[in-house]
């Protein structure tokens, strides 16, 4: 049984803790208003550009000439997976859960026979996948350590390093992992295909892209539009990931540290009555020595 005076320590110790957890939720609380907000304002954009490359993609037919960005390296077998996490922890699963969902990606191209590779964004994947996967399957990381809000110039270096890697030949097709912000209390782990761009099939209705957009005349072709909107997709994509990553991140952690704060309450509750309940059995000790040696005499 512990002493009053480790009792006492721990407490102490406990309450401590639990102002620290209570200063870090205010804190994350803050910082994802406006990270929210900023995932928020970029959704419509990069769906959109999205949307339009893919509508783009389908009114074309690839032959040599097309953007390879569209038209692809002609192979399926080396796949590289960027993944967007945080570089910092205290974040309940967030990062789990985006490994998470990499791992099973990975372990399907794997099963189908495929070359799988890493690039990572942000520190705390990368332990996780080297464990998992060895480290001579991550082929490069980009550091956010310095980056307390993402910008498009960070998306952009990212793009430009992958874009580089894949017209070297270093892999066939791309996948952009993060997680996607839904609310404070759901994050959604999200692995999607960034390169090739893949084309519209069908519209809403089931109808060819195609055909949905007969009407329309680009100028110049749309072979051309793609070739300048297609760079540019890559890093908007990579952009809204970083995005996202942060809202969810701020949000996980707020929630984290509720939850600390709220346990080290219960763990000080407990810890008092432990000790209430010993001092009281030290003071009744005391008293019945003090009235037998009193009946003593």
């Amino acid at each position: 049984m512990a002493s009053l005076k480790a009792l006492k320590i721990r407490i102490g110790s406990v309450k401590s803790t639990q102002k620290i957890t209570k200063a870090m939720k205010m804190v994350a609380a803050a910082k994802l208003r406006r990270a929210q907000s900023n995932a928020e304002q970029g959704r419509p954009y990069s769906q959109r550009l999205s949307d339009v490359v893919a509508s783009l993609a389908s009114r074309i037919t690839v032959g040599p000439e097309s953007p390879r960005l569209i038209a692809g390296t002609g192979a399926d077998q080396r796949h590289l997976i960027v993944v967007a996490s945080s570089d910092r922890g205290l974040a309940g699963a967030f990062n789990t859960n985006i490994v998470r969902a990499v791992r099973r990606k990975a372990d399907e191209l794997i099963a189908q026979g495929k070359d799988v590779r890493f690039f990572v964004v942000g520190r705390k994947s990368r332990p996780v996948l080297t464990r998992f996967f060895g480290a001579d399957r991550i082929v490069g990381q980009h550091d956010t350590s310095e980056m307390k809000n993402p910008t498009y110039a960070d998306a952009q270096a990212v793009a430009v390093e992958v874009m580089r890697r894949f017209e070297a030949g270093e892999f066939d097709v791309a996948h952009l992992a993060y997680s996607n912000f839904r609310s404070v209390l759901a994050q959604e782990p999200t692995v999607d295909q960034i390169i090739p761009v893949k084309p519209r099939a069908a519209n809403d209705a089931g109808a060819p892209a195609a055909s949905v957009s007969a009407a329309v005349e680009y100028e110049p072709d749309e072979e051309e539009i793609l070739a300048a909107l297609l760079p540019r997709n890559v890093a908007i994509q990579i952009y809204r990931a970083m995005l996202e990553n942060q809202a969810g991140f701020y949000g996980s952690q707020m929630t984290a540290m509720d939850n600390a704060t709220r346990n080290a309450g219960d763990m000080i509750n407990r810890l008092s009555i432990q000790y209430n309940r010993q001092r009281q059995a030290a003071i009744t000790t005391e008293l019945v020595e003090i009235i037998s040696g009193a009946e003593a005499l």
